[in-house]
């Protein structure tokens, strides 16, 4: 394989200083969903931990090479998610942890950022203007900047999923990605395409917001004005050139995919598998319903990638009545 940001050695390294309750997360062929799609599908769960998203696996890292280096403070912009994993890694390293985050973002996640412990800051915009304010913090204060897929760390922390699903053996024919700011993708894509190059690697990202994926296709940063859709864990809008070169060696094919699809996906895995899911985890599922001939009795891996959304909200979406 081509050389890229990532080293497969670094990753087994960063592995070790994950918290082991965000590691070896469960993996299983649900064959529920068989019938429904298709294909065999297999289930990679990140949710089933105090931050219910893989985000964690990256904040490990940053936060106990933070540590080490004797910091103290650290901010990061986030969605929701980047920003809880933070809080929850930084706090049991003794750091300081500001996030900022739109206040437009998903209630539940900006509750979650605040029990644990981390100053929250909110702006009258979307992510990206977090991300601006974010970055005027840490200029202020001579503080670290975390920027999720741009810093080598959430990429190495996110790659170690890809470790566990080639080291469990199963033979897939196609791993599918959740692609928003990269680091999953890549992360998950270079160690599949160095340990398993056989194994298909494709992104996945709502057709409401298609930065990333344009990129892909033309081989070049591609901005949008603005994104409309539900994933608001996915919704960048300007992709981050170092990660687009990372992701044209690694990826295969990015796909995108309709908000009516996200939410089948959603309904599919609630009544299917038993699991709720943010929009963001249900990419996967709803490349495989729009696409069903490409993935005819294949087996595909899907990385389920995060839990936390507003309960009301997720009825009013698969139109489930409260259980």
């Amino acid at each position: 394989m081509q050389q890229t940001r990532l080293d497969t050695a670094r990753i087994r390294s960063a592995r070790q200083v994950i918290d082991p309750m965000f590691r070896d997360t469960p993996l299983y062929c649900c064959e529920a969903l068989e019938p429904h799609l298709g294909c065999a599908v297999s289930i990679k769960l990140e949710t089933a931990n105090p931050v219910r998203s893989f985000k964690a696996r990256g904040t490990e890292v940053v936060a106990s090479r933070l540590a080490d280096d004797g910091s103290r403070a650290v901010v990061c912009a986030s969605a929701g998610n980047l920003g809880q994993a933070l809080a929850w890694s930084g706090r049991g390293r003794q750091l300081d942890v500001t996030v900022v985050a739109s206040r437009f973002a998903t209630r539940t996640k900006l509750d979650r950022i605040r029990a644990l412990d981390a100053r929250l800051e909110l702006v009258d915009g979307d992510h990206e203007l977090a991300r601006e304010r974010a970055a005027a913090i840490a200029h202020r204060e001579g503080i670290r900047l975390v920027e999720d897929s741009l810093d080598i760390e959430t990429c190495e922390g996110a790659a170690t999923i890809g470790l566990e699903l080639v080291d469990a053996g199963p033979s897939f024919d196609a791993v599918l990605i959740a692609l928003g700011g990269g680091a999953l993708a890549t992360g998950v894509g270079h160690v599949v395409k160095d340990l398993a190059p056989e194994v298909e690697v494709i992104c996945v990202q709502p057709l409401g917001a298609p930065a990333l994926t344009h990129s892909w296709r033309q081989r070049r940063v591609v901005t949008t004005d603005s994104t409309d859709t539900i994933a608001d864990g996915v919704a960048g809008r300007f992709p981050i050139p170092a990660v687009l070169d990372h992701l044209l060696v690694v990826a295969d094919d990015a796909v995108l995919v309709r908000e009516a699809s996200i939410i089948a996906g959603m309904r599919m895995l609630l009544d299917h598998a038993g699991l709720v899911v943010e929009p963001s985890a249900a990419l996967g599922i709803a490349a495989i319903l729009e696409d069903r001939d490409r993935f005819a009795d294949r087996h595909v891996a899907v990385i389920v990638c995060g839990s936390n959304v507003d309960m009301d909200t997720f009825h009013r979406w698969v139109g489930a009545p409260l259980r």
